[in-house]
């Protein structure tokens, strides 16, 4: 029997952070494992030392197979020290330590780990999909990949995104658009301001436009408002001189319903000809109705397994379901992971280990239950 547990410390001895990602000898090791338990593999190249697994077995019924998503690259350890080595996997006071045990190889661990255990079993049903991703903590670019390559992703009746949840189901987050704006000027001597046109007081001008900017839409009823945020602004290249382009970060949070192209149209429109903007990421939003007969499911198995909470939620981060879920038919689609949420990207980031637990049951008796074993 696979454990959870030990394939998440195995994982987390991968150095994956991103960048540069180097994702392939860990997607390599997980191929290995699901190659020998009857699963169908591909390995796609993502880049140098980069690589992106789908896998599958079964799909002799005319019922579309329960997919799995989960990446396999993580954030940078970050500036401050952590009190645990953070590739060792080590395991403390029932904690399992390191970068990525929360965000998300746990979650990839215990999906893997409960399709090796059911394989022999999922052959003459309609099967399971496993798509795990590179590329994913840069914006979705490995899921992006995957979708405008070949040969296409198989459709699914239903997804599964192990993001770091706690194990709670969740039916949906909010999409990201991240807009970069431009201004441009004409440089002068410092000493000679009206010789010149400033792009940063143009910037300026529409950081000011943009703190007021409404989007004019209701709240959604889980998600909430739509946001905006200035995240960075930069410009000139020394003080005494007059600078002629400025560049402003904008991070954009969307609910179900708005459109990214007519947002931009709207910003484009309302900050005038002296900002030119430019798309950096277009992550849609996911949202699956949660009275949904399976999500109904899922929350009930997360219940009796986990012993969750499951009133309907959304996560406040984006993931590759962003991309995925439209790509193979917009299924309905649940994000949840044994990771802790709050854990995501931090110093001495951990996983409980009875999540794991939990997790790998909770998965594996979704797949007898879309399965019919």
């Amino acid at each position: 029997m696979l454990s959870p547990v030990e394939l998440t410390q195995n994982l987390v001895r991968f150095n994956t952070i991103n960048p540069p990602g180097a994702e392939r000898a860990c997607a390599e090791k997980l191929a290995g494992l699901l190659q020998d338990a009857g699963f169908a593999i591909e390995l796609r190249p993502f880049g140098e030392g980069r690589a992106q697994l789908v896998a599958h077995i079964g799909g002799a019924s005319h019922k579309l197979p329960i997919g799995f998503t989960g990446h396999l690259d993580t954030v940078p350890l970050g500036a401050q020290p952590w009190s645990v080595e953070p590739l060792a996997g080590a395991i403390v006071d029932g904690k399992l330590y390191g970068r990525g045990s929360s965000d998300m190889k746990s979650g990839v661990a215990a999906f893997v780990a409960a399709c090796v255990g059911l394989a022999d079993s999922l052959v003459e049903t309609a099967g399971v999909v496993l798509i795990i991703t590179a590329g994913e903590e840069t914006g979705c670019s490995g899921a992006d990949a995957l979708v405008r390559g070949k040969p296409q992703l198989p459709p699914v009746g239903a997804l599964v995104v192990a993001e770091p949840t706690g194990n709670r189901p969740l039916v949906g987050h909010k999409g990201a658009l991240w807009l970069e704006a431009v201004t441009k000027g004409l440089t002068a001597h410092g000493s000679m301001p009206e010789e010149g046109v400033n792009a940063v007081y143009r910037a300026a001008r529409a950081v000011t436009a943009l703190q007021e900017f409404d989007f004019n839409v209701a709240r959604h009823n889980v998600l909430g408002a739509p946001t905006l945020n200035v995240g960075t602004l930069n410009g000139g290249l020394n003080i005494n001189s007059v600078p002629d382009r400025a560049v402003i970060g904008i991070d954009i949070r969307t609910i179900p319903g708005q459109s990214h192209a007519k947002i931009r149209d709207e910003l484009t429109s309302y900050l005038g000809a002296d900002v030119a903007l430019d798309t950096l990421l277009d992550a849609q939003s996911v949202w699956t109705d949660p009275n949904n007969a399976w999500i109904q499911s899922v929350m009930r198995n997360a219940r009796e397994i986990a012993g969750v909470d499951t009133a309907v939620g959304g996560a406040p981060y984006f993931t590759d379901a962003s991309v995925l879920t439209p790509a193979l038919g917009s299924p309905p689609t649940a994000i949840i992971g044994p990771g802790e949420l709050t854990l995501a990207h931090q110093t001495d980031e951990y996983c409980f280990v009875s999540r794991l637990d939990h997790a790998a049951e909770l998965y594996a008796r979704l797949i007898r239950e879309w399965c019919g074993i």
